[in-house]
This record gives structure tokens, C-alpha cells and sequence, in this order.
């Protein structure tokens, strides 16, 4: 197990703490349902704070329709990007090629990631091939890259 900063520490315990959380598009209230987004919402009010701007509905769809980049851009407002993801980093995936980014997760230690997965729950899951060939960005929260620059 590769060692990590406390910070770090705290936000994957934070969203082990979320596992088994179930499926609810547009939630993100621990225990009773969540999304990827929802996960990474309620993540960040137990790490970082009040979360910075309320989001508006979105449909299932939300991602396929406009062709905008939503959750690239939410990541490159509120975190940091980084090229090579360590544990607790925010994960973005790209689930078709030539397709917007429309999943998230958080990295863990040992080549795992957790996510809200849909019509199931929070859970722990390798980062496959698969998974690795979808990856399209990484960011760090904001309260790690400050932490490490000290």
C-alpha cells in the first residue's frame, strides 16, 4: 500500500464512507442515495465545505445533449488538474470515444476507484483497462493541492 498525506487519507476515507451508498439520479445524501456527481458533491461537504454553487436539475441525458463538456469544466473551475492521479484525486471519464465526459469517481490507493454506479450503488471498483482507456481528465481538491504545497 503506497503511503499518502492525511489530507488525502481523510477524502478516501470520506467516500469509503459513502460505499453501498444506493443509486438516485440527481442525490447526494449519504446513505440514501447518490449519482457519480452526487458522490463527488457530498464528498466535497465533508472535505472541503459548503459546496461553491448549487446545481440546477439535470436529466439523465444531460451529458449527451449540447455536446458541452459539463463535467470538464466544473472540474477545471473547482479543483486542480493533475496528469498523474493519486489516491483521492478526481477521476472524469469519457464512456464512448468522440463522446462528452459524463462519469466521475475518486481514485484509491492500490489501482481502485470508487463511484455512484447506475441502478446499483457506491462502490469500490478497479481501474480496469476498460476503465483506463475511458479516463479522459484527473483533478486533485483543492484543500490536497494546498496541503502539498506547503
Amino acid at each position: 500500500m503506497t503511503e499518502f498525506s492525511s489530507e488525502r487519507k481523510r477524502i478516501v476515507a470520506s467516500a469509503r464512507s459513502w460505499l453501498n451508498t444506493p443509486y438516485r439520479h440527481q442525490a447526494s445524501r449519504k446513505a440514501v442515495g447518490c449519482d457519480c456527481l452526487g458522490l463527488i458533491r457530498g464528498v466535497w461537504r465533508e472535505t472541503q465545505g459548503e459546496e461553491p454553487e448549487p446545481l440546477p436539475p439535470y436529466s439523465n441525458t444531460w451529458a449527451e445533449t449540447g455536446g458541452k463538456e459539463n463535467l470538464l469544466n466544473l472540474g477545471s473551475k473547482y479543483f486542480h488538474k493533475v496528469q498523474s492521479p493519486k489516491a483521492a484525486d478526481l477521476l472524469v471519464f469519457r464512456m464512448r470515444r468522440n463522446a462528452v465526459a459524463k462519469h466521475v469517481g475518486i481514485l484509491v490507493d492500490e489501482g481502485k476507484f470508487i463511484h455512484a454506479y447506475d441502478g446499483n450503488c457506491v462502490v469500490e471498483t478497479w481501474l480496469s483497462s476498460f476503465w483506463q482507456k475511458c479516463l479522459v481528465s484527473s483533478f486533485v481538491f483543492p484543500s490536497v493541492f494546498e496541503s502539498e504545497l506547503s
